[in-house]
């Protein structure tokens, strides 16, 4: 990847874009660290710590740490995020969303469309419930914005501080599509990725000093970043592993040529899915907890969901792992169609060797991708439980900088962090080397 960074800035216009995203990337930041005005950051970072947050803080660490800052652009893309996923799953339950995104370019632009709106929608309800949440530890400060806001109307605070949290994510979303029409990456991915990296260097950061200033707990840190990068290499593998699937297609004349006779291969890779099923699958069983301990905090329905199904419990691990497998079987039948390929196949004269054309081509590719996709979902059951409990050894029977640290450095470095990381590192290097590559066949054409 690094070389590939190189030989993109000795081109000029790739330079230049990434000259142009860098100081995109570096505005985004510069919004996670600006409080909004009416937002007490002291009081609002205080709801981000304990073992109930923990869902809060893998929200806050996409973000950066811009949601425990109470920042300018503390919603990040969560909403669009959210709104995408929504719309993924809508376009296959209503047939007219399905045929719109099968209608080429202008349906995408069309869905796209409906996308934003739904995550305007989305950032609004957001920040009403984030002032309504923390409005009752001291968070929403009322007299915050001085003479302009008298302190006998504090509703009035609250709505400007909804309306600047509203602003904000509907800024992040136009910052990442600034960068996603430079074409050198996905700009929502590339802000998420610079969020994860600028909260795990918060957090090293920290464990650093710590370590600097009690030297016994350098060896809490070292076995801390030896596992982390264990982890990081057994996602590269895994990310790129596919499974090919052998094709050839007939000879086809036509008029005076000769058509077809090559030999190829369908790819279908081990996690087609990414870290969707991951998220969702947490999301689901985090939420209740989260909900409960922002609005009902001392109801026995929040003691006991927190003691027996709270992150980091054996049932909440069981009931995630189950979930990581029916959502990716459910993206997997999303992402790879056997009935299509198979059609696809035979109308262009293709044929996978030693299966007719049809219906045994699509039950063979069918099969495939069942076994491909339980091993898919068995890895990312498998990268969620086992470093996840190593994580919480780590921090439970180590003091890496406090306990504070500990948790920073756990939470910087969740298995959903890392998938998100590796993925768009990956992506942004296949863009770097596909514009050089189309560069090159201009070339060669003039």
């Amino acid at each position: 990847m690094f070389r590939t960074l190189i030989d993109a800035f000795k081109q000029k216009d790739l330079r230049n874009k990434i000259l142009l995203t860098l100081f995109i990337l570096l505005v985004y930041r510069i919004g996670c660290w600006i409080p909004v005005p009416g937002i007490e950051p002291a009081a609002f970072d205080t709801s981000f710590s304990g073992e109930s947050a923990t869902f809060l803080g893998l929200l806050s660490s996409i973000t950066g740490g811009a949601l425990s800052n109470g920042a300018l652009l503390a919603l990040g893309v969560i909403p669009y995020i959210s709104a995408s996923i929504i719309m993924q799953l809508l376009t296959i339950a209503i047939p007219s969303l399905e045929r719109l995104s099968k209608s080429g370019d202008e349906g995408r632009k069309k869905i796209g469309k409906i996308t934003r709106w739904a995550a305007l929608i989305l950032s609004t309800a957001q920040a009403i419930a984030i002032v309504i949440a923390f409005s009752t530890n001291g968070a929403i400060n009322t007299g915050a914005l001085g003479p302009l806001i008298e302190a006998n109307v504090p509703w009035l605070v609250a709505a400007i501080v909804a309306a600047v949290l509203i602003a904000g994510g509907m800024f992040t979303l136009w910052l990442g599509e600034k960068i996603t029409d430079l074409k050198i990456g996905n700009g929502v991915s590339l802000l998420i990725f610079v969020g994860i990296l600028a909260s795990a260097g918060q957090a090293i950061l920290q464990s650093i000093q710590a370590a600097v200033a009690d030297i016994d707990k350098i060896w809490s840190l070292i076995i801390f970043l030896g596992t982390v990068i264990l982890i990081f290499g057994l996602i590269v593998f895994i990310d790129l592993a596919e499974r090919r699937i052998p094709v050839q297609y007939a000879k086809q004349i036509k008029g005076r040529k000769m058509y077809g006779g090559q030999n190829t291969h369908i790819p279908i890779k081990v996690n087609s899915s990414g870290v969707l099923p991951l998220i969702f699958a947490t999301a689901l069983v985090a939420f209740p907890q989260l909900l409960m301990s922002i609005f009902w905090p001392t109801s026995p329905a929040f003691e006991w969901y927190s003691t027996n199904m709270g992150m980091g419990s054996w049932p909440f691990f069981v009931v995630t792992a189950i979930l990581i497998f029916f959502f990716t079987y459910f993206y997997s039948q999303i992402a790879f169609n056997p009935e299509d390929v198979s059609r696809s196949l035979q109308q262009n004269g293709g044929f996978v060797q030693g299966y007719r054309a049809g219906k045994p081509t699509a039950d063979y590719l069918k099969k495939i991708s069942s076994r491909i996709t339980f091993f898919g979902a068995t890895y990312l059951a498998f990268i969620f439980i086992i470093p996840s409990l190593a994580f919480k050894s780590i921090q439970d029977f180590t003091t890496i900088g406090g306990s504070a640290g500990a948790a920073g450095l756990v939470t910087a470095f969740s298995v959903t962090g890392l998938l998100i990381v590796v993925s768009v590192a990956l992506e942004f290097d296949k863009q770097l080397n596909a514009q050089m590559m189309m560069k090159n066949y201009r070339g060669f054409l003039k």
